[in-house]
């Protein structure tokens, strides 16, 4: 059983090496492990750096594409380099290296496709109160979009199967953590949580460079994902929505009008057509975005069947 560790790196030249060497040369189960960097567009001497540490694999992008390709681009070429079981670490060696023997544990046992690792969230001390209560929100959250346990969905420390690694399609460019939670729980691929511990903060984070802006993109994503993956629910929710309240006042204005008190209202029965029409609007949504997510499925499957062939 082949594994590759992956790290996706944008000007990491201070931390790559201490990351590198920390990484597993053996581990029970696995008979040869791989490490693979995903240069995404670094400017300084990151590549260089790796390189001369001996990595297997580079993947160079020209430019920085973001977290979520640099990510997608390490599975690609993990998946043409044979690798049974893909782990995703940082490179600034936030994540405790010795903890991927148990991360790709229940793969091996084939108990789960895909493992997360749960950080001690109340323990990190350089993460203040709101980022915690952030965390702890949006995990929450994920779990009820996702219909799964995962505890901690912002990790990036996660190990992948590689059934698991060719059904993944990342469609947002800002992180991928959240988004593949999602995809994998509405695509009935079996997540597992690990516990795990970090090290210190090496350097500030690079993806949460205000957490207001983190919130929103996030918030975003989960929501996106929920579209593509559940379209009829979403929009016969929000159907239901504009025509509760379009039928309040619908009957509102009946009630008045049939106690003779009618006059001087018909803004409220304006107010309510607009709004029933656009509840059915919204059910025509839901029926024309449910053709489209399956014939999404049915490509995606198609994706799945070469990927595999």
């Amino acid at each position: 059983m082949k594994l590759i560790i992956q790290i996706p790196c944008f000007n990491e030249e201070k931390t790559i090496l201490e990351t590198l060497n920390d990484l597993p040369k053996k581990i029970q189960g696995i008979k040869s492990i791989e490490f693979l960097i995903i240069d995404d567009g670094s400017v300084d001497n990151t590549s260089k750096i790796a390189k001369k540490f001996g990595v297997h694999h580079i993947v160079k992008h020209h430019h920085n594409k973001g977290l979520a390709k640099a990510f997608m681009s390490g599975i690609q070429r993990s998946l043409e380099e044979g690798a049974d079981i893909i782990v995703n670490t940082d490179a600034d060696n936030q994540y405790k290296a010795s903890y991927i023997k148990d991360l790709v544990k229940p793969i091996i046992e084939k108990k789960a496709d895909i493992v997360i690792g749960t950080r001690p969230i109340r323990k990190i001390q350089h993460f203040s109160f709101l980022k915690k209560c952030l965390q702890k929100f949006g995990s929450y959250f994920v779990r009820i979009l996702s219909n799964t346990d995962v505890e901690d969905a912002p990790s990036g420390f996660r190990a992948i199967s590689r059934s698991a690694a060719e059904q993944l399609i990342v469609f947002n460019e800002y992180t991928y953590t959240l988004e593949t939670i999602i995809q994998a729980g509405h695509k009935n691929i079996k997540i597992a949580c690990c516990l795990i511990d970090i090290n210190g903060e090496t350097r500030p984070s690079k993806l949460v460079k205000n957490i207001f802006s983190y919130v929103k993109k996030s918030a975003i994503t989960m929501i996106r994902i929920y579209v593509i993956y559940k379209p009829f629910r979403f929009f016969i929710y929000l159907s239901s929505f504009f025509l509760f309240f379009g039928f309040i006042i619908c009957f509102r204005f009946l009630y008045l009008f049939l106690t003779g008190d009618g006059s001087g209202h018909v803004q409220s029965l304006q107010l309510a057509t607009l709004l029933i029409l656009i509840g059915f609007i919204n059910i025509l949504f839901a029926f024309l975005s449910d053709l489209i997510a399956a014939n999404r499925k049915l490509l995606e499957d198609l994706r799945n069947k070469i990927n595999r062939d």
